[in-house]
């Protein structure tokens, strides 16, 4: 099968610099060519293409419709978008418009997550646990019933990008200034739960497959918080462990609440979920990636190794499962 593995590498493809660009320090996983490899690897024939204003025609010249207008490929969507808000919806949704399939959530369920405070709100009314939180724009609002630490972190990004933590409410006016100075949006402002950080991460549609949990294990390091530069591996962050020590119980909760996370904000083929477990060993979801990295090195690729998943299975099983979720059947 076609198979158009579509990333933005090159932010120049647009009609105007126009809106909130893309952060200059957005993390990129080094993921396009292992993916590539993957695909090839499963018998697919490939091509690398941006997410801009030309991508729409080099997919209609690498995979024109047969004679039933049905799609003759599909697209692995690795793109997070180039500028404006909510920029990881906008090539899903030209897809969308164009008819082409693609891996991973639509338009609507990337909207739901890459807004922090919707996903929260969702994930409140489902049941699931998250930590209290308030939305900040000058620092100077009423923090109510919230316990500090606090972390602060901008509404729309993901990364960890200009994420703080706040032991003060001296300190608070200034960590959201910053957030709405540097990345022009709302900060969310949120406990911090001390304890242990658990990423689960999800296979599939109908049927979830969860893979064993990761545990980022931060042994001594303080402060315990997986930072935009531990994620871009600017600095050195503890070895992840997976699978991770937990007993069956809990690990039994963090997986419901896992899948019940991927639902509630409309996650499709493939997502991972980020938690923490408090000193009483009650779970909460931090946030929902449903554009997970997916380096040879990453969390999502360490739970399918110990899931039994070679990498390339795991691609082709991300593939796949969007291949179901269009058309019915599998690849065959």
């Amino acid at each position: 099968m076609r198979v158009a593995v579509v990333k933005n590498q090159n932010h120049n493809g647009v009609i105007n610099r126009f809106g909130q660009p893309c952060p200059e320090e957005y993390w990129q996983d080094g993921s396009i060519e292992t993916v590539i490899a993957a695909l090839q690897q499963g018998g697919h024939e490939t091509l690398l293409c941006e997410g801009d204003k030309g991508l729409l025609t080099s997919l209609e010249q690498f995979m024109p419709p047969d004679l039933q207008a049905r799609p003759s490929g599909m697209v692995f969507n690795l793109a997070e978008g180039i500028q404006g808000e909510c920029r990881c919806i906008h090539v899903p949704a030209m897809l969308e418009m164009a008819g082409v399939p693609y891996t991973g959530s639509s338009p609507l369920g990337h909207a739901l997550t890459v807004d922090k405070v919707i996903t929260k709100r969702l994930l409140r009314d489902c049941g699931v646990p998250t930590p209290n939180f308030r939305v900040m724009r000058r620092g100077t609002e009423s923090t109510g019933d919230l316990r500090f630490p606090v972390v602060v972190k901008p509404r729309l990004e993901d990364c960890s990008l200009g994420l703080q933590l706040v032991h003060e409410p001296a300190q608070l006016r200034q960590a959201v200034e910053a957030i709405v100075a540097q990345y022009k949006q709302d900060a969310l402002v949120e406990e911090y739960i001390d304890g242990r950080e658990i990423a689960v991460a999800l296979l599939g549609n109908e049927e979830l497959d969860v893979l064993p949990l990761v545990e980022q294990d931060f042994g001594e390091l303080e402060p315990r918080v997986f930072t935009w530069e531990m994620k871009a591996m600017v600095v050195a962050a503890p070895p992840p462990v997976c699978p991770a020590q937990i007993d069956g119980g809990l690990a039994t909760v963090l997986r419901d609440i896992s899948v019940a996370a991927f639902r509630a904000c409309q996650c499709r083929d493939y997502a991972r979920v980020d938690l923490r477990i408090d000193s009483s060993g009650k779970p909460f979801v931090l946030e929902i990636n449903p554009l997970p990295g997916l380096g040879t090195t990453g969390f999502f690729a360490l739970a399918a190794r110990a899931a039994g998943h070679s990498y390339s299975s795991l691609i082709n099983r991300i593939l796949d499962s969007a291949h179901s979720r269009c058309f019915g059947v599998g690849i065959r």
